[in-house]
């Protein structure tokens, strides 16, 4: 397998899996993506049934994986993947476990991982790959990051300890819960070096994207990337999928569709892959929150980034992201992979106009029937009701941006097909939200007790890219 720029890079050389690995960004701004999605067909479908439920996680996720990853031998990546997926490091054996809820819902649980969250799901997958490839290259790493919540903690709980990695991550400053600030300001590493940037998730993101585009000063310091914009991260969210299509299901040909809460696009667009693969997905039902830039594209065909003042703080701050660093890979696609419209609407309009409109096009008018997307948000008050409506009816506690995802969904569920909703964290996460809806807190696992008091290590910093330069250059020292 080799990968293509979504702005549209030379043909020759195409790079392989383990050099995007570490690369993040393409050279020339754009995200990779595989050159073709491989193809899966119901022989293909049913001896994954059978690999997950006689072999389990670790081994579906080695069969899934192993199309986009040609360059490290299967019996290396099979390794990989059973350290990343086992019950030392997830609370469950099955660790992608189901559960049916009220309506013809179903709940993938994604949240069983070491920090709580979703995120920990391609994560632990992404450390193991680093861990391995810069042991076979004799390399170093400076992964450097932005969090709106749970990527951050994610990151750190995975990479700490990686002789070869160091991590720079940087989060809008007093825009996340005290839990998950606690999460990552508790550790007490000197490779992992926390960064509250004054301005929000937007502003952070940026700032990754203009180091990674400083190709001069990227090489210099060996930076990489753990966001979704990484390829590896996003490729390893196509595995949850798959098992929980295969959980949900008792047929090969048998669709579901599914609802994911979504900011910034990467947790959906692995979905969009899988479903792209053959996996019989019918439609994407994607959920926002108040933060509705997404739902505004698919809904009207004009994708409008917002301002630091019009992106509001709410109840389910992972998804406070008003510009949507994966969502470039969805508008290659949308527009038959052409590189020069993908790299006109992303480099030169929207930095120019805050925006770019597609409804006129024949692709946006096509949109629903070929890629299955529909959308809608929800408020705080919808969040509210939808914890304490499931905690009744199913004794089941959603975080708010599971809740987001619920209100949703069940405006598109359809008879005879269920429903699935991706979890995105434990409650625990965010007890205030919970206390306000159901009026107790929610229950709280035993390895976070006490994290809230824990010395913090963080650094502030301003909105600008030359101070966080002179920190990378500083704390690597070269």
């Amino acid at each position: 397998m080799r990968y293509v720029s979504t702005r549209g890079l030379p043909d020759d050389p195409r790079p392989g899996f383990s050099d995007i690995l570490l690369e993040g960004l393409a050279p020339d701004g754009g995200l990779y993506l595989p050159e073709s999605y491989p193809q899966v067909d119901a022989a293909t479908l049913a001896r994954w049934r059978t690999l997950l439920a006689e072999e389990g996680y670790a081994a579906l996720a080695h069969a899934v994986l192993t199309p986009f990853v040609g360059d490290i031998p299967s019996d290396d990546l099979a390794g990989i993947c059973a350290r990343a997926y086992n019950d030392t490091v997830f609370a469950t054996p099955a660790i992608v476990p189901v559960s049916e809820l009220d309506g013809g819902l179903w709940l993938a649980h994604l949240s069983d991982g070491p920090t709580a969250a979703f995120k920990d799901m391609a994560m632990q997958l992404l450390g193991q790959l680093f861990e391995y490839e810069l042991e076979r290259r004799g390399q170093e790493l400076n992964i450097l990051g932005a969090t709106s919540g749970d990527t951050g903690s994610a990151a750190e709980y995975a990479m700490r300890g990686l002789p070869r990695v160091r991590v720079f991550m940087l989060t809008p400053a007093g825009r996340m819960s005290p839990f998950q600030q606690a999460q990552m300001f508790g550790i007490d590493d000197p490779a992992i070096v926390n960064v509250a940037v004054a301005g929000v998730f937007d502003d952070c993101q940026d700032l990754v994207k203009l180091v990674a585009s400083d190709l001069a000063f990227k090489q210099r310091y060996s930076l990489g990337a753990v966001n979704s914009i990484n390829w590896a991260r996003l490729v390893a969210q196509v595995v949850y999928y798959v098992a929980a299509w295969l959980r949900v299901t008792s047929a090969d040909d048998e669709v579901v569709d599914v609802c994911v809460p979504t900011g910034n696009f990467g947790n959906i667009m692995a979905g969009h892959v899988a479903r792209m693969m053959g996996v019989p997905i019918g439609r994407l039902v994607l959920a926002t929150n108040e933060n509705n830039v997404l739902d505004e594209f698919f809904r009207t065909g004009v994708y409008r980034v917002r301002s630091a003042a019009e992106t509001h703080a709410t109840s389910s701050p992972s998804m406070d992201i008003s510009k949507a660093s994966n969502f470039e890979r969805f508008v290659f696609d949308l527009l038959g992979r052409d590189g020069d419209r993908v790299r006109d609407l992303f480099a030169v309009r929207l930095p120019r106009d805050g925006f770019f409109d597609l409804s006129g096009t024949p692709e946006f008018a096509g949109l629903q029937e070929r890629f299955g997307f529909v959308s809608a948000s929800s408020t705080h008050a919808d969040r509210l009701a939808t914890i304490a409506a499931v905690d009744a009816a199913d004794g089941v506690l959603l975080d708010p941006h599971t809740a987001d995802g619920v209100y949703v969904a069940r405006s598109f569920v359809r008879p005879g097909t269920p429903m699935v909703v991706t979890e995105t964290a434990l409650p625990v996460k965010f007890s205030a939200t919970i206390l306000e809806a159901v009026g107790r807190e929610p229950e709280r696992p035993e390895r976070f007790a006490g994290i809230e008091d824990l010395p913090r290590h963080v650094i502030d910093l301003p909105n600008d890219v030359e101070a966080l330069k002179a920190l990378i250059a500083e704390r690597v020292g070269r």
